[in-house]
């Protein structure tokens, strides 16, 4: 049994950050039920290639960016827009503990599935609405897109090569790291409502933002503008305010030193044949190197010229300095550490038994994270939650099905 066994969640939200939630808490034992589309589902279904192939390795509907996020739930296949379908989520969420829901501020309303509508049928519901800028403020009505997200909420401006570089300028971030952050907060918050209610009966509205979040995860280099008065640039794969950290070419390729502190300089110095650097004023404390950034990193850029990226790892690696390679996804995905630490995971697919996909990061000794389904296809499960939950018959999803509300996946 999982640490959220017996609470069960339904998830309307859709592309990553809400679907992130989600999964995060399917990962944890929840009963995740996902409201799609009939016919569409979430937009990731069509976000490909790539694709899932089969098992006869035929390429499927299944796009990967989907599978990635939506593990271990069960997809309903139901046109909100419909009065009996909204009918059907409100009867849904009287018997959920958790609502999920990224729709723009105030659209719900309509529905009558907002938190004001639900919470009087369900006190003890703890409703999380994820939006890209809140639910106030004068930019609440806004659609929020990772990429804008990034780039107003200042992360871009910390993250690519410095201006006076080739290649200087404001970079994303390699995935949707708003998106990201801003489903794992949402699972904190969820948790802690639940928490919550244990003490109080009752459950609460819980106001996501993307932007919120993009702002809180600066950390460190937001807090460095408030305490200078002077915003920080980029500094591409070098680090602020430590000094040796950040990437480094050797004769044939590039690698990473991360030198946290001044023992650790001294240790990589005397590893590297440069014992005499850490005695140098300008570069004693990690303070002096950062005042002296320039001086250092070009006398060590020059040094570790003189050999191959292998070399210098396997120098260094012993003295306790944090170094690495720069691996490729692949070559991540076959590390020995990622291998031992049951990172890729077989979760069976109907159309694909042998289905490898990368597992969750949580360890817990007492319940650990089980992979009981993988991303459902769409409208999966209709016909079983409906009857499951709700106690639908026969009758009345046949005529569900004619007149557009639901969809069962046979019948595509």
């Amino acid at each position: 049994m999982g640490a959220l066994t017996g609470y069960r969640v339904l998830d309307l939200s859709r592309v990553l950050a809400g679907p992130w939630c989600g999964q995060t808490l399917a990962d944890l034992g929840a009963e995740v039920i996902k409201i799609e589309r009939p016919g569409v589902g979430d937009d990731t279904r069509g976000w490909g290639p790539p694709w899932m192939k089969s098992q006869d390795d035929e390429r499927t509907s299944e796009s990967s960016y989907y599978q990635s996020t939506n593990r271990g739930k069960l997809s309903v296949a139901l046109n909100l827009a419909t009065p009996e379908g909204q009918e059907l989520v409100r009867a849904l969420a009287t018997s959920c503990d958790v609502l999920i829901e990224n729709y723009k501020a105030g659209s719900l309303a309509k529905y009558g599935l907002d938190y004001a509508s639900l919470s009087e049928l369900n006190p003890r519901l703890v409703y999380c609405s994820v939006t890209g800028f809140g639910q106030t403020g004068p930019r609440a009505a806004e659609p929020g897109y990772d990429f804008i997200v990034q780039g107003i909420g200042g992360l871009m401006s910390i993250t690519g090569e410095r201006d006076d570089l080739p290649g200087g300028g404001p970079q994303k971030v390699g995935v949707a790291f708003s998106d990201l952050m801003t489903g794992l907060y949402s699972t904190v918050a969820i948790q802690a409502a639940l928490l919550s209610r244990e003490k109080s009966g009752v459950g609460q509205h819980i106001d996501m933002a993307l932007l919120d979040v993009q702002v809180a995860t600066l950390c460190n280099q937001s807090q460095n503008y408030l305490a200078f008065g002077k915003p920080p640039g980029r500094y591409g794969n070098a680090h602020a305010n430590i000094v040796p950290y950040q990437v480094f070419r050797a004769s044939d390729q590039d690698f990473i030193i991360a030198c946290g502190n001044d023992t650790q300089f001294v240790a990589l110095c005397e590893a590297i044949g440069l014992a005499g650097l850490p005695t140098d004023p300008r570069f004693k404390r990690n303070a002096d190197r950062v005042a002296n950034r320039e001086a250092v990193i070009e006398i060590l850029s020059r040094h570790f010229l003189g050999d191959r990226a292998q070399e210098w790892i396997s120098r260094i690696h012993p003295c306790g300095v944090p170094i690495g390679a720069i691996n490729s996804i692949a070559q991540a995905l076959d590390e020995p550490q990622i291998k031992a630490r049951e990172m890729l995971v077989n979760i069976p697919h109907r159309l694909k038994p042998d289905f490898v996909t990368v597992g969750s990061p949580i360890k817990m000794s007492g319940t650990p994270v089980e992979y009981l389904r993988p991303a459902p296809m769409l409208g999966e499960h209709t016909d079983e939650v409906l009857k499951g939950q709700l106690g639908l018959s026969d009758e009345r999803l046949v005529h569900l099905k004619a007149s557009g509300v639901i969809e069962q996946l046979s019948e595509r």
